[in-house]
């Protein structure tokens, strides 16, 4: 049976890096405030700022069409170069007054176009380096990306003289991580043919991936209640962080000292059995194709009904109902997010960074919840719909912006992990689900058109925010607004809007589960031969 090598593992281990620091956009929050008195912009020309990273995705289509013609290494590339461009030109010139608002919101949208390229190539490494194992790969790697903000808050508070201003030293970080951390893992963004390993290996590994993983978060969680709390200094916190991320590469470089051990002992035991006839080899040639063709029955079984791709994606009425489900839920959340920062200071909360912090570890967790599905449904031979699981994630993150109606800080606190974790867990889970409804061949095509829904509703659900954010600023004699009333008409708007995103996500559940999530054909076979029996 075909399992993932050391160099598969390697190539996740680059994954995870990447996706760890591939959220620049995610600690906007934390400086737009900031930024919005630097420049003197207006609530709206605020949130379309926001919008602006998420409408670089509207382009994000081109890096799955390049990644079918160079290198996945140079795709990688060319999106950590869009961010250093986008981010680095306004660390520059913030404090120009040539800068202007169209520049800002031009630089944005290109550094948000390069968040695609590298989030392709990291769910196109997961897909073809892990075959059956490929959910969980997704799940795992996608997981890091809710940490993304964490990881950058911490920098930013462990060196506080980085730069003369909140705004720029988030910049400066937003623009040089990424090719810091692309540079380094270049050489482990490739694909690898699986070779005949045994799976228990593989799964093994996958365990102590999930505890290092928890581990990683229980430590960004700790740090997101704050230093006085947890006892941590920003400096020692992040240390330990980057420890705890920096530990997943033991399990490729143990990999490798096993297969080395493996290759000796294979050598030592051929040298003892050469004369040998060939009536045993034969037992072993048939034994593996039986376990191949198992496996392929159970591949095959998780294929949708037909691939689809380019213009015939937009001809199906499946992909509208995923489109605006995902846009009424995951989207929804991700402009919430976008939008905490406001929040916090309408409600007098002086700490942004803190709900900033604990949005991205939640998220975290989030994300990583799918990976321990689909391995444990995995083992037992099941295959989890992924349209049912978002459709379970979407209603309790509509109850949470009721919940936002009450004025109380414990509630804003609760609300903001529950958005934070349903939000990562229905983006992991989209992923695989797009190569559930319309296969897995165009992929990195699919999934980009499928992504475009996050401007065009960041775009309507953030203006629409700000609109009536300046609308109660004003009927109040002023630019800014303070207080619950600020957003409870946007809270029940965006709560019924993730209400109606549920619907349509069962429907397309109810449409498409005669073959997404279905029993595998060797348990489906056991279980009908059970029965005759």
């Amino acid at each position: 049976m075909s399992s993932p090598s050391s160099a598969h593992w390697l190539s996740l281990v680059g994954s995870i890096w990447l996706q760890t620091i591939n959220g620049p956009n995610a600690d906007f929050p934390v400086y737009s405030s900031q930024l919005k008195e630097l420049k003197g912009i207006s609530q709206v020309q605020l949130n379309f700022l926001a919008f602006a990273s998420d409408a670089g995705k509207l382009f994000g289509w081109f890096s799955g069409v390049a990644a079918l013609h160079v290198p996945l290494w140079l795709v990688a590339f060319v999106g950590a170069a869009f961010g250093l461009v986008g981010y680095g030109v306004q660390y520059l010139f913030l404090d120009n007054a040539g800068l202007r608002f169209w520049h800002l919101f031009l630089l944005t949208a290109l550094a948000g176009n390069g968040i695609c390229w590298i989030n392709t190539v990291c769910y196109l490494l997961c897909i073809g380096n892990f075959g059956s194992r490929s959910r969980v790969a997704v799940s795992l790697a996608t997981s890091y990306l809710g940490l993304s903000a964490k990881v950058y808050t911490s920098l930013a508070e462990t060196m506080p003289r980085l730069a003369d201003s909140k705004a720029k030293a988030y910049l400066l970080l937003n623009a040089v991580v990424p090719m810091i951390v692309t540079v380094a893992v270049a050489p482990t963004l490739r694909l690898f043919d699986l070779k005949g390993e045994s799976m228990s290996t593989t799964d093994t590994a996958l365990l102590v991936m999930f505890a290092i993983t928890l581990a990683t978060g229980a430590c960004a969680v700790v740090g997101s209640i704050g230093s006085t709390a947890s006892g941590l200094s920003s400096s020692e916190h992040m240390v330990s962080l980057s420890v705890l991320l920096a530990i997943p590469v033991v399990i490729p470089v143990a990999l490798r000292v096993r297969e080395s051990m493996n290759k000796i002992l294979e050598a030592k035991r051929e040298n003892r059995i050469h004369d040998l006839g060939s009536d045993d080899a034969v037992v072993v040639i048939e034994m593996t194709d039986a376990i191949t063709t198992k496996e392929e029955e159970t591949v095959a079984a998780e294929k949708p009904q037909e691939e689809v791709g380019g213009l015939q994606l937009l001809k199906k009425p499946d992909f509208w109902l995923y489109f605006f489900s995902y846009m009424f839920s995951g989207t929804l959340g991700l402009v919430f997010l976008n939008n905490l920062g406001q929040i916090a200071e309408s409600r007098g909360l002086e700490q942004t960074s803190t709900l900033v912090s604990l949005s991205s570890s939640f998220g975290f967790f989030g994300r990583l919840l799918p990976s321990f599905m689909d391995y444990y449904s995995a083992k037992s031979g099941l295959s989890i719909s992924r349209t049912a699981s978002m459709a379970s994630l979407m209603a309790p993150m509509a109850g949470a912006f009721f919940l936002l109606l009450n004025p109380g800080n414990f509630f804003l606190y609760a609300s903001t992990a529950i958005i934070g974790t349903c939000t990562g867990a229905i983006t992991s889970v989209a992923v695989s689900a797009t190569s559930e409804l319309f296969g897995s061949k165009n992929f990195g095509v699919n999934h980009n058109i499928l992504v475009s829904n996050i401007p065009v509703g960041s775009l309507c659900f953030g203006y629409f925010a700000a609109f009536l954010y300046q609308r109660e600023a004003a009927a109040r004699g002023g630019g800014t607004c303070s207080g619950a009333s600020c957003y409870r008409e946007t809270f029940t708007i965006w709560g019924a809007t993730c209400v109606v995103g549920t619907l349509l996500c069962v429907v397309l559940y109810v449409r498409s589960r005669s073959f997404a999530g279905r029993l595998p054909v060797r348990l489906a076979n056991l279980l009908g031969a059970r029965q005759k029996a």
